[in-house]
């Protein structure tokens, strides 16, 4: 697979993840309140797929990382929201399989192992800055999972979109200096909806 192959996988990925928040953007203005439609949901676990086997190509853990981290989350979501079961049997199946797949090829592949991967970073201290992000993105979901089991229905919270903006400015500049440039351009477009969505949560709550 060719440089270009992998970035292509990693531009379409990119493309899914803006378009679901491009939905959830023109759900929540019309409804003049933030919402979560369950094709966000859907569309992030395709996404995050992808990305998954993004990363692993461009041997980026950082990007392995966070997206483990959010993967099964998606999966909560689409439960809370009744909307899990309906998918077909083996769709379910493989959603479930994919990050065990991810892993056994991180432990025992050759070319893509983890070993490998953390010798391709250079520095330990862009490897940190690249982590922390990757953790301050992906724990968003872990606030957004939080707060919607606590009111038993999927919500994205005003912390939810304070996060993205701290873990996606911090991911781009790691991801400038690596030349990461697919994740460069879906974070930047990502800033513009999570300020947006900001100013339609406090605009409802006035």
């Amino acid at each position: 697979m060719t440089p270009n192959d992998i970035h292509a996988i990693g531009y379409v990925a990119q493309g899914l993840f803006s378009s679901r928040f491009i939905i959830q953007w023109i759900s929540s203005e019309k409804a003049g309140k933030v919402l979560a439609p369950t094709l966000f949901w859907q569309i992030s676990l395709i996404a995050s797929f992808m990305l998954i086997v993004y990363g692993i190509l461009v041997k980026d853990i950082t990007i392995l990382l966070g997206q483990s981290l959010g993967y099964y989350i998606y999966v909560r979501n689409l439960r809370l929201q009744n909307s899990w079961r309906i998918l077909p049997r083996y769709f379910r199946y493989l959603v479930i399989a994919v990050p065990i797949v991810a892993l056994a090829i991180l432990f025992f592949g050759e070319e893509y192992s983890f070993k490998n991967i953390l010798e391709g970073h250079s520095s330990n201290l862009i490897l940190f800055w690249g982590t922390i992000g990757q953790l301050v993105f992906s724990c968003r979901f872990i606030y957004q999972w939080y707060y919607s089991e606590k009111v038993k229905k999927s919500v994205l919270p005003l912390g939810f979109w304070i996060l993205s903006i701290v873990g996606s400015l911090i991911i781009s500049s790691y991801s400038y200096y690596l030349s990461l440039y697919p994740i460069i351009i879906g974070h930047l477009f990502g800033l513009v909806i999570y300020s947006r969505n900001i100013m339609i949560y406090f605009k409802g709550k006035r």
